[in-house]
Parts: C-alpha cells; sequence; structure tokens
C-alpha cells in the first residue's frame, strides 16, 4: 500500500478533494490531505493543515490571511507548499501526489510538484491545461489532465475525472520500475543538425562503462540538462550543442535562459564544451519571421521551424559568452572548436557554410579563455565521426583526471 498526498485548497474545493481522496483509498491506497487554502475554513479535516504548510517554508499564515490579498497569499503558498512536500518525499511519507486546482490551484500545485524529483509520480488535474503549461511544468514530470469542466462541484463529467485521476495516480505509484543498472550518469546537448555527432559519440561513452542521457537543444532541454546537473546524479558533462545561446541572444525561440552552461560550474564538473549550432537561430513557421530578419540567410527547416544564420558581429559574441560561462569552471573542461562546420547545415557545401563568422566566434573564444583552459582545434566538422570520437576521449580524459567513478 502507497501514500499518496491530495493536495489542493480545501476552502474552496474541498469535497472535490475528498472526492478524489475516497477514489484513492477505494483502490487500497492511504491518503495524506494537505490544505493549501487560505481563503474561508476547510470544507473537510486536513491531515496536514495550511498552517504546518505555511510554518515548513517558515512563513506565519495569519498576517498574511489578515491582508485579504489573495495573490499574495496564492504566493506565499507557492513558496511553502514545495518545502513541505519535498520533506514528506524526503522522510518517506508519501508516494505520489496528486492536485485539482484553477488558477490558484494550480499554481501552487504545480510548484509543490516541480520540487520533486523526476520519476515521483505527480499528476495535476487543472482547468488551465489547454493553454501555454510551460510555466506549471517547468522541467518536471508534472502530469497534466484537463478537468474539462471547472473545479466547481461534483456532477457527471467532474466525477469521471476525478475517478480517472484517481486510477492514474494510483497506477503510477503501483508500476513496477526496472531496477537501475547503478552505471554513471553522463549529459549530453544534442541538435537534429549536431546528431550524428552524437550518434558516434555515444557509443565511446558507453563503452567506457556510463550511462548517457541526451537532452533536445530546444530551450526547455537545456534547462532539464541544467537542472539534472544540478541534482548531483551527474559525473560529466558532453556540451557539444550550445545553440540556445544563439536563440537568447538573437531572440529565437529556443533560448533557454541566461543561466545556460552555470549548471556545470557549480556542479564542478569534468566536461567538454563545443559550438555546436551556434550558426543557427530558430524561429516559427516562416511567414512568421520577424521582418528586421529579412534579407539574412535563412533555411526552412521544416514547416514550423526557420532558422536564421548567425552575423559575425552576433558569432563573435557568443563567442564571448560560452568564454565568460566555461572561465567559471573549476573541475577539468576542455573547448573543442570544429574549423569545418558548427551544424550538418553549417559545413562545406550547406547553406549557412559561413567560415568568416565561424572565425569570429572562434577568435572571441580563445581570446577570451582562461589561459589554462585547454582548446582543441580540428579541421574537422562537429559531425564528422573522428571529432565526434575526439569530443568523447577527451570527456573520458577529463573525468578520469577528476577521479569520476566507471
Amino acid at each position: 500500500m502507497a501514500t499518496i498526498a491530495v493536495l489542493g485548497t480545501l476552502d474552496s474545493k474541498g469535497h472535490e478533494h475528498a472526492y478524489l481522496a475516497e477514489r484513492v483509498r477505494a483502490r487500497g491506497h492511504a491518503v495524506l490531505l494537505v490544505d493549501v487554502g487560505t481563503g474561508g475554513p476547510p470544507q473537510v479535516t486536513p491531515d496536514v493543515t495550511r498552517a504546518e504548510v505555511a510554518a515548513a517554508a517558515g512563513l506565519d499564515l495569519a498576517p498574511l490571511v489578515a491582508r485579504h490579498d489573495r495573490g499574495e497569499c496564492v504566493s506565499a503558498m507557492a513558496a511553502a507548499a514545495p518545502v513541505l512536500v519535498a520533506r514528506l518525499v524526503a522522510e518517506g511519507r508519501i508516494d505520489g501526489i496528486v492536485a485539482l486546482g484553477g488558477g490558484g490551484g494550480t499554481a501552487i500545485a504545480s510548484a509543490a510538484m516541480r520540487a520533486l524529483p523526476v520519476g515521483f509520480p505527480k499528476l495535476m488535474v487543472s482547468t488551465l491545461v489547454s493553454g501555454n503549461v510551460a510555466p506549471y511544468v517547468g522541467t518536471k514530470d508534472v502530469t497534466l489532465l484537463p478537468s474539462v469542466v471547472d473545479v466547481a462541484g461534483l456532477n457527471r463529467v467532474s466525477r469521471t475525472i476525478f475517478a480517472r485521476a484517481a486510477g492514474a495516480i494510483c497506477g503510477m505509484v503501483e508500476a513496477e520500475l526496472e531496477a537501475g543498472e547503478g552505471k554513471p550518469l553522463l549529459v549530453a546537448s544534442m541538435f537534429g543538425n549536431t546528431t550524428d555527432c552524437l550518434n558516434a559519440a555515444l557509443p565511446v561513452l558507453e563503452a567506457a562503462g556510463y550511462e548517457v542521457l541526451v537532452f533536445h537543444a530546444t530551450g526547455s532541454g537545456g534547462r532539464a540538462m541544467e537542472s539534472l546537473i544540478e541534482s548531483g546524479l551527474v559525473e560529466g558533462v558532453f556540451d557539444v550543442t550550445t545553440t540556445e545561446w544563439a536563440d537568447e541572444l538573437v531572440g529565437g525561440i529556443l533560448g533557454a535562459g541566461p543561466e545556460r552552461l552555470d549548471a556545470t560550474a557549480r556542479a564542478g564538473l569534468p566536461a567538454v564544451v563545443a559550438p555546436g549550432c551556434l550558426d543557427m537561430v530558430n524561429f516559427g513557421e516562416r511567414a512568421s519571421l520577424p521582418p528586421e530578419f529579412e534579407g539574412r540567410t535563412i533555411y526552412v527547416h521544416n514547416p514550423q521551424v526557420t532558422l536564421v544564420r548567425t552575423s559575425r558581429e552576433e558569432s563573435a559574441e557568443l563567442g564571448r559568452i560560452l568564454a565568460e560561462k566555461v572561465n567559471a569552471y573549476g573541475a577539468p573542461v576542455t573547448v573543442l572548436l570544429p574549423r569545418g562546420g558548427l551544424s550538418v547545415i553549417g559545413a562545406a557545401g550547406g547553406p549557412f557554410h559561413d567560415p568568416a563568422a565561424d572565425a569570429a566566434l572562434f577568435d572571441a573564444l580563445q581570446a577570451g579563455l582562461r589561459a589554462d583552459v585547454p582548446v582543441v582545434e580540428s579541421a574537422l566538422a562537429i559531425n564528422d565521426p573522428a571529432f565526434a570520437r575526439l569530443a568523447a576521449e577527451t570527456l573520458l580524459a577529463n573525468l578520469r583526471a577528476a577521479g569520476a567513478r566507471a
């Protein structure tokens, strides 16, 4: 029997959460009912009170409630609930979490879920699922279920949805997981335009005894990789696709934020870094391309993705940014420069082949790096199998130098 946290604003949606809890118990599991409401008294008796939730983060709930500022109260609970729930998980008191919510409830409950490890069962039933859900999911595996109708009473539709939600979270906690192989973990960044590089590098890293987790450099992928690096589960970083910085700098749609590449420094991990796909900025369909980019070198990657070639000036700035990021690394790190091209379409004969722009990037990167950071230059393109093997073997050397297990 597992214990599932049923978390919600029990002042406004107490009966709905009680019904959800009842359905979970009917499947043979225990429930820990957690109240994160800040309005009137709870409609049902919680196992963990709202005052206890607030106290977990050192908050005094009474003055907040007395000000009758709902936004302030929701923000406070969105800060406190993650602390409380993470503690429950660390203490082994819950095996899964499920919540129902409108705007405020979803903000609070999803914040709590994002504080939990990847793989921990988490299900959010929300009125907001049909819109932009990125703020609620973040970089974690939060499962979302549309409530269809508002979470406002029990009726033939809501009962069906809530019952299915109970079945879903119970199924998640009941699922048997394969035993981990125990291999040390590496993370790697990849894009469609560096897939061949990863395909050639992975066998080298795996043959050395590592399991490699590959992240798609689409903004959310880079953020997810950074999050995992900071989790303490990773031994080293194969960061050969730093393209998200091009979008961050130029204004594309796949930026990963200004902290991309910072987690490796904070975690003190050995790494290799290459400017993979820094020759491109991502936008949506061709008709959506901002007018200021007309006249630039443009490549329609597919009907939904249009690529713009980075200019010499932008490339030079990207080189300076990468140097600044790498200079913060304390563990062994090597910068690799594939002078034959940064992507499939940036190699000789490709539409983004621009040796002058690449040279601006390489020159700025080398000029900005600390003197003790090794730079390995290659005449090969990034997707050449020989370059991929060089990158993989360089990371393995850095791992050995750092005393990492293999």
